[in-house]
């Protein structure tokens, strides 16, 4: 699989919550030589089905990564043809400034972020971060146009194209989460040429960025696989730090997460699988929420065993998000065989507790 390829497409289709159709299409063709069965949700879920070869009934894996981004909306068209906008999901307003974005208008425009400038401003103003509301868009079009070409709720994305570093190194715009679904694009293609009896869904969520992992719960819910496992991305090392305690170098393989959200014999059997296959990992200490899709899908139903897999990723949603495409190949290779090792015996030995005679 050309990971890089795979990554360049997904970032330039951007897909901010709530608008994640542009992500489904790039799946369906592209994953479609792997899967046996594709559909999307009615919540616009991507569930993509590679079947198990052992007996029926099979154990079923699902993988989950989210397809949504972070981004823009915009709130109004001020006269001159200013676009002010708001934040959808956690966004660094701190690098803002003087970028170009895109803005996905009912035609596709490319617009600077503008205000005033320094000349002009008072040195309180030169020296604070300015508010979202102090900014605006410009696209270069007359009013007119603007109010005809973007309504109010126009999604308006960074613009920035993936870029190979050296290293093997990539940065770009969106790698949060596109790189979990470039490593699910991995293990589906490594399962194709290997045996593995259980059922595995391939799941691109919608809304993680939003809150509350609408697209994790409702796929759970209708799935019910017997192990969850969430692919998505955590803070890389960079320099100069003063306490790298959870953080992760780059090239260091995916972290593995351990926490009240992630099943312990799920966790150790992940951990057994890496050493086994001397997949480099590290381990990631998550003492509540994981803030990946696993929240949401733990507790679904009777509640199902779910565990975190997570790339390294540098300057977490800025446009220049960077990681290495190492790390997405040995998390691809540690999910495939995660599912090629999930029979009826390990999902019914997978109670927190042993019985006792």
């Amino acid at each position: 699989m050309r990971v890089f390829e795979e990554l360049a497409e997904l970032s330039r289709v951007g897909s901010v919550s709530g608008h994640e159709a542009g992500t489904v299409a790039v799946l369906e063709r592209r994953w479609r030589q792997w899967l046996d069965e594709t559909r999307v949700s009615v919540l616009g879920n991507f569930i993509g089905l590679a079947r198990g070869l052992g007996p029926m009934p099979r154990p079923t894996v699902a993988a989950a990564a989210h397809m949504d981004c972070i981004g823009f909306m915009v709130t109004r068209v001020e006269e001159g043809g200013f676009l002010r906008i708001v934040t959808v999901g956690g966004t660094d307003r701190r690098l803002l400034l003087g970028q170009e974005v895109d803005v996905m208008g009912r035609r596709p425009l490319t617009g600077v972020v503008g205000a005033k400038p320094p000349h002009i401003s008072t040195p309180e103003e030169r020296d604070k971060l300015l508010p979202l509301d102090e900014l605006y868009v410009d696209t270069g079009l007359p009013e007119s146009e603007v109010r005809e070409l973007v309504p109010l709720g126009t999604v308006v994305l960074h613009r920035q194209e993936v870029t190979q570093l050296r290293n093997g190194w990539i940065a770009g715009r969106y790698l949060d989460d596109i790189a979990g679904l470039a490593v699910l694009g991995v293990a589906l293609a490594e399962l194709r040429e290997s045996f593995h009896p259980a059922d595995f869904y391939a799941v691109g969520t919608v809304g993680e960025e939003a809150g509350r992992y609408p697209g994790a719960t409702t796929a759970a819910f209708e799935l019910r696989p017997n192990v969850a496992i969430a692919v998505d991305v955590t803070f890389g090392a960079y320099p100069s730090q003063d306490d790298p305690t959870g953080t992760f170098p780059l090239g260091s393989g995916p972290a593995i997460g351990v926490g009240p959200n992630c099943h312990p014999k799920l966790v150790n059997f992940l951990r057994d699988l890496a050493d086994e296959f001397d997949i480099p990992t590290s381990l990631e200490v998550m003492p509540g929420s994981t803030g990946t899709d696993a929240w949401g899908m733990q507790t679904v139903r009777g509640g199902i065993p779910t565990a975190t897999l997570c790339v390294p990723l540098r300057y977490m949603h800025t446009p220049v998000e960077t990681l290495s495409l190492e790390d997405i190949r040995s998390a691809g290779r540690l999910l495939a065989l995660t599912v090629s090792r999930v029979t009826w015996t390990f999902v019914e030995g997978l109670s927190c507790y042993d019985r006792t005679p």
